[in-house]
């Protein structure tokens, strides 16, 4: 999130008083909240590892900063938890919605003579922008030391890390509150009347979109098409995503997920992982080391659930596309050449959320003009018939006749080539779909 410079008549920086800043605030429920186990964990955390005198999470609005956590200091009345916002460097933070480091605060020419230095004894300050989806910085994780110190490159990744875990529990939150909001609405219903299961179906469904980009955006270089297949009569929000984003500079990020399990746990552990690959995509141009940090962001928010996941980061040129793609627990990905031919492409390696370290590794593709790549789900290799249906059972629908459809489509585009295999998986087990399925193909264009 980008906001137009300058300052307030205050000197304050003008972004504290942006109102789409404050809204989004105002919907994290932070402002004037109680302590909690989970930030307080987090800050000592940031003591124990930088060696800080203080850390502190705040939350920062208009004309007060509100302090959520800041265990090492005695608490007070709900009242003593705020001040004046000028009265602390948290606005820092939030005004560069990025890093604010001070290594001597008296010295430094941002901060000399600031009237924080001497009721907080501030001689080093270094602060993270706490961060919603939508990109409002909202508040500031932060540590504080009495004396100047210089903090090392270690100490700085540790506290923006911690920064990310503040802000995807508040993100998290959020979604769910939302989703739990729609989904009573969707169980009275429920109850009251048969009539309203119609109507719930598509709220469900309306749901399980939220946790999908509503559009691919298009790719420079690159043909894609996306597609999400419900399980039959599962008015459940579940677990499987996919995404398409850009990473950084020419670099294009597509991850597809699957969560174990259903309802509001896997639909918490959806958007943790979408939050967490989105903002850490764009610092880490390997998939596995990306992986490997929504692993570790899923162990320390203890998350309910684990997934299964496939990403893959690529950049376009004039000869086609190349690029680096990881498997975590997840089938693997399915090449298809300008010819027909078809191979997988990935390295398996371990899903996430259950252990530490995980093992994962990066392997290296490249497209020319006429190949596909596709990610996809399990549903679209373990479709089975629907057992209540007359004659022979057929044997599953599997990896190998998932790799012969895709050879099949050879000469289609990225959208034709998702609907060739979708318009398959239902012929073969006739309109009834055991598991929910999604398709994802990036393509690159023949030559004219």
């Amino acid at each position: 999130m980008e906001y137009p410079g300058g300052v307030r008549a205050d000197g304050l920086p003008a972004v504290l008083s942006d109102p789409g800043r404050l809204a989004a605030l105002d919907a994290s429920g932070m402002v004037g909240s109680a302590p909690e186990r989970v930030f307080d964990d987090l800050t000592r955390l940031a003591v124990s590892v930088t060696g800080a005198a203080i850390s502190a999470i705040t939350f920062v609005g208009e004309s007060r900063t509100y302090w959520k956590s800041v265990p090492h200091l005695s608490y007070g009345d709900v009242e003593s938890w705020q001040n004046a916002v000028g009265d602390s460097f948290c606005y820092f933070a939030v005004g560069e919605n990025g890093p604010f480091v001070v290594e001597d605060a008296e010295k430094d020419p941002r901060t000399a003579g600031h009237p924080a230095i001497g009721p907080w004894g501030v001689g080093a300050w270094a602060g993270f922008p706490i961060v919603t989806t939508d990109g409002h910085p909202i508040g500031t994780m932060c540590v504080i030391d009495a004396d100047p110190r210089v903090w090392t490159p270690q100490e700085l990744e540790t506290m923006s890390v911690l920064a990310r875990a503040v802000s995807n529990e508040i993100n998290v939150r959020m979604s769910l509150d939302r989703v739990h909001t729609a989904l009573q609405t969707a169980e009275n219903a429920l109850s009251t009347a048969q009539g309203a299961l119609a109507a719930s179906r598509e709220l469900a469904r309306s749901l399980q979109d939220s946790l999908l980009p509503p559009a691919l955006r298009p790719v420079p270089g690159v043909d894609a098409a996306a597609l999400y297949i419900p399980a039959s009569g599962d008015i459940s929000v579940v677990g499987d995503f996919y995404d398409l984003f850009q990473a950084r500079g020419a670099w294009w990020t597509a991850v597809m997920g699957d969560v174990c399990g259903k309802g509001t746990e896997a639909a918490k552990v959806t958007a943790l992982a979408r939050y967490t690959l989105r903002a850490d995509a764009g610092e880490h141009l390997s998939p596995a080391a990306v992986l490997d940090r929504l692993n570790t962001a899923m162990l320390a928010q203890r998350a309910p659930r684990f997934l299964t996941a496939v990403q893959t980061t690529f950049r376009a040129s004039g000869s086609g596309v190349s690029g680096r793609l990881c498997l975590a627990g997840h089938p693997p990905a399915l090449i298809r050449r300008a010819d027909g031919r078809v191979r997988q492409a990935g390295t398996p390696g371990t899903l996430l959320g259950v252990v530490d370290p995980v093992h994962l590794s990066d392997v290296r593709f490249r497209l020319t003009p006429g190949d596909l790549l596709l990610l996809y789900t399990d549903g679209a290799c373990e479709a089975r018939p629907d057992p209540r249906g007359a004659g022979p059972r057929r044997p599953m629908f599997d990896e190998a006749a998932l790799a012969r459809t895709l050879g099949d489509t050879h000469a289609m585009g990225a959208a034709e080539t998702i609907e060739y295999i979708a318009d398959t998986l239902s012929d073969y087990h006739g309109g009834w779909a055991s598991d929910d399925t999604a398709l994802l193909a990036l393509r690159v264009p023949p030559r004219a």
